[in-house]
Parts: structure tokens; C-alpha cells; sequence
């Protein structure tokens, strides 16, 4: 029983020891920078062209690190299909914004 009570203090030790390294470790600190996604910055859906906000409150959810927003939760389908495609379409205009 003794060694039983011992390896679960060593088990709990290092267990805590970990989770400390893990609170502490600069590539975590790195995470928390990226966790906040760029902005959208179009006022339109990147699947349909339609305005935002025409046909209700956008739908938002973060893709690979960038926010998008589109008219409506099923514009996500044709996302989900080819997001590549939609994310190149967001980033050229961005470009031309800073034009």
C-alpha cells in the first residue's frame, strides 16, 4: 500500500510539474497571441457577393486563423468546399484595399 501512496504522489508531482511547464512555455505565450483571428474586412459575403447584414445578422467563425463572415450559415457549404479558393478571393482584396 505504501507503494502504492508513493507512486501516486510521483505521478501527481510530475504531473503538476508538466502542467507548470506547459502554463510557462514560451511556444504557449506564442498560442495566446494567435488566438484573436484577423479581421474580415469586406463588407460583403466572400461566397455570394451579398452585402453583409441584407439578409440578417452575418454568420462568423474563424478559418485557419482569419475571421470570416458570410450572409448566411449556408454559404458555409460552398466554403467548406473549396476554402482555398475563398481565402486567395479575401486576400487579393485586401491588397486592392491598400491600394
Amino acid at each position: 500500500m505504501k507503494l502504492f501512496n508513493r507512486t501516486n504522489s510521483l505521478l501527481a508531482g510530475a504531473g503538476m510539474t508538466l502542467a507548470l511547464l506547459a502554463l510557462t512555455s514560451p511556444a504557449l505565450a506564442e498560442d495566446k497571441k494567435t488566438d484573436k483571428p484577423k479581421p474580415y474586412t469586406l463588407d460583403k459575403c466572400i461566397v455570394s457577393d451579398e452585402k453583409l447584414g441584407e439578409m440578417g445578422k452575418p454568420f462568423v467563425f474563424t478559418y485557419e486563423g482569419q475571421e470570416i463572415k458570410l450572409c448566411c450559415k449556408s454559404c458555409q457549404k460552398d466554403f467548406k468546399k473549396e476554402p482555398a479558393k475563398y481565402i486567395k478571393k479575401l486576400a487579393d482584396a485586401g491588397k486592392t484595399n491598400k491600394k
